[in-house]
This record gives C-alpha cells, structure tokens and sequence, in this order.
C-alpha cells in the first residue's frame, strides 16, 4: 500500500516593491496656488495599482498659512483595503548626500503597513518640510525640487505542493551529432588516415577543437579544403577521436575497433590521449586520464608513467609512482618490457620511485594498494610496449 505524501501549505506576506522620481521644475512659480491645491507626478505602477506623489507648496491645511510644503503619496486606481509601505526621499543636491528620508522600510511598525481604504486615499507629510528652510537648503537647487517615491504593496500568497511534474528527457544532442557523423549526412571535408577515409564537418570539428578551428577558419585557414591527410595518427585512434567530437562521451574499443581487434583498451586509450592533447581537446585528455588510472596493472604502469612525465601529468605520474612503490607490484613492474622502456627514456623517474618508495615505507597506509583511481591531468602516449620476452632484472 502507497504511503500517502505528507501534506502541507505555506502562507507567504511580502512587498512588491517599485520607485518614481518626481522633479519639480519651477518651484518658486508655484508658490501661491493657494493651500489644498497641489502638484502631481505621473502615475506608475506597483504591486498592480497605480499611484502617484502630490505636492503642496502652500502646503495641505490652511491652518498652516503655508508655512509648510506637503507632500503625500496617493492611490490613483481602483482599490480596497490596500495595504503598503512607503519611503518619501527629498535628494540633497549638493552632491553631499544628505538626503531628508522618510521610510517605512527597515524598520518596526507596531501597527504594521499603512492602509489606503479606496482611490484617492493617501499616505504622506502635512508639514514634510517649512517652506523658508526648504528655500534656503540645499534640496532646492536652480528653482527645482528631486523626490524619490518607493512603494511597497503588500502580497499575501499561498504556497502549495506542486503535485503535477514534467519530465524533461536528457539531452540527446549528442546522440544527433553522432548519428550525423555516423550516416555521412552533409560531410564537408574528408580525412585520409592510413588506409581509411573519415568523414565529417568542418563546423562542427571547429567547435570543439581550437587546432581543427584554426585550421579551417583561422588567419590562414582554409574554408574551402574537402581533403586532409593526417599523419602519426592510427586510423582506429583518429576515429574515436572524432567519435568523441560528436557524441562527448568516450567511445569503447569494440565500437571503434570492432570485436577482433588486436588492440588493448590501454593503448588505444594511450594513443587516444596523444590525439586529444594534440587536437587541444582537454575533456577527452582528462577522460583518458582516467581510464588509464583504472586500468593500471603491473604491464601498464611502467609505459603510462613514462607517458604521465613526458606530458607533465602531475597526479598520473603519482599514481602511477604510489602503485609501483608498493613492494608486492615492483619486483612485477621492474620485470616487464615497459619498466625497460622507462629506464631508457626517464631515467630521472628512478629516482622519483625511490623517494616514493621510501615514503611507502615509512608510511605503508599513505599508498593505496589496490588499483589506482586518481584525478587525471594532460597525458600524451609514448609507444606501449607489450610484454613479451621479459628481461631478468636484480632487484635494487
């Protein structure tokens, strides 16, 4: 029987907030129009009403004999029970910053958000400023007044469980970029590889790798060449290379070798790693990488640690270093070919195994001595070497 899904509800009271600035050109020209009578902005719109600032400059009571300028925000739409918050702002404009600031934002209300009963109703300052002080302030500059209106209406909602849920289907881009590369369909340049043909498209080949952009589109490409001869690069290798260009992912061996293949996992992913690098193609390098860190065996990891110093791989070569100074894989790794291969072309990686060598020592518990994982960098293949007719070596 289903557990039936909790239920739940949320009641969410916020501010939808907007601002007006209101500028009165021509001050002293209004004064005299007489207390009660007023000066209006535009109106805008906030929180789905309209509003707009009425200024008074013989202010709003007669009983002030327009000592006062008045200054009010008003509801201008229809409305009931509207409740907001306001901030009247008079701008100093000396430059100084001293704004005259009337807001209710920021801070604590006993009696919460003000509210305006219907059109017409409004929230404001009888005496928001005497008129001889505001003559002489700064706030008035050239016969002009700047004011800044800010709003906030108050929202209620309600918050529910969304019960209905679409599912978006993964991207299949690549997918359709491979199924085009795949059926040939609107290839524009061929490359001749070895024996064997690859063909593909230019644009999309540009997007995704900087050497093949510059070579089609750069200051001295060539947009219109249909034919490339590629050289020392294995046909199986540039496949896969091209196959990862249009799908993103890396492609199995039995995919691009098909099932009798000679080839290991390990080298092609070796010469692969080369490609990607050469190509300045860093995720299929760093997807290499790891690949090479999983399969990493007593035959392997002699030639890969020569690859991981000939391409700078600092935490290949780690790897690497860490599973051949664990004392039960060495005597192993120093009798294969490729630990022959390392000692006539890395020499100085002996040394780097020694030091890692006394760490495992000292420490046995900072060496993972189960099959690498490790977080690749750039690697570019030297020549795997199989083993076979194993050399006898002393042990050091």
């Amino acid at each position: 029987m289903a557990v039936p899904r909790p239920s739940w509800s949320r009641s969410v009271t916020e501010t939808v907030r907007g601002s007006h600035q209101y500028t009165v050109k021509g001050f002293s020209l209004a004064k005299g129009i007489g207390p009660g009578r007023h000066l209006s902005s535009d109106t805008f719109a906030v929180g789905g009403y309209d509003w707009a600032v009425y200024l008074y400059p013989d202010g709003k009571n007669h009983e002030d004999n327009a000592s006062y300028v008045s200054v009010f925000v008003a509801l201008a739409s229809e409305g009931t029970d509207v409740r907001a918050l306001f901030e009247l702002t008079l701008l100093d404009q000396s430059g100084r910053a001293r704004h005259k600031v009337h807001s209710h934002f920021d801070r604590s209300m006993q009696a919460g958000p003000y509210t305006l009963k219907y059109r017409g109703s409004m929230w404001g300052y009888k005496r928001f400023y005497r008129r001889t002080q505001l003559e002489a302030s700064d706030f008035l500059k050239d016969d002009c007044l700047v004011m800044n209106c800010t709003v906030g209406v108050v929202k209620n909602r309600l918050e529910t469980p969304k019960n209905i849920q679409i599912n978006v289907p993964p991207s299949d881009i690549g997918r359709c970029f491979k199924e085009l590369f795949e059926l040939h369909i609107g290839c524009d340049i061929t490359f001749e590889v070895g024996d064997e043909k690859v063909q593909a498209h230019k644009w999309i080949l540009a997007a995704r790798s900087p050497v093949f952009k510059a070579q089609f589109f750069g200051p001295i490409g060539k947009p219109d060449m249909d034919r490339v001869v590629v050289e020392d690069v294995e046909p199986i290798v540039f496949k896969a290379m091209v196959n990862f260009i249009y799908s993103d992912e890396l492609p199995s061996i039995h995919e691009v070798a098909g099932s009798f293949s000679m080839w290991t996992s390990t080298v092609v992913t070796q010469h692969l790693l080369a490609a990607a690098d050469r190509y300045g193609l860093d995720r299929l390098r760093i997807l290499c990488e790891a690949k090479l860190c999983d399969e990493l065996t007593s035959e392997t990891v002699a030639t890969t640690l020569a690859l991981a110093e000939q391409h700078h791989c600092a935490q290949l070569k780690s790897a690497c270093l860490k599973f051949t100074a664990v004392r039960q894989n060495l005597g192993a790794v120093m009798e294969t070919e490729g630990f022959n291969y390392l000692e006539e072309t890395c020499p100085s990686l002996l040394s780097d195994l020694l030091a890692t060598v006394a760490v495992v020592d000292d420490d046995p518990s900072s060496v993972n001595r189960k099959r690498g994982v490790c977080i690749n960098e750039d690697v570019n293949p030297v020549e795997s070497v199989e083993a076979s007719d194993r050399r006898t070596r002393r042990r050091v």
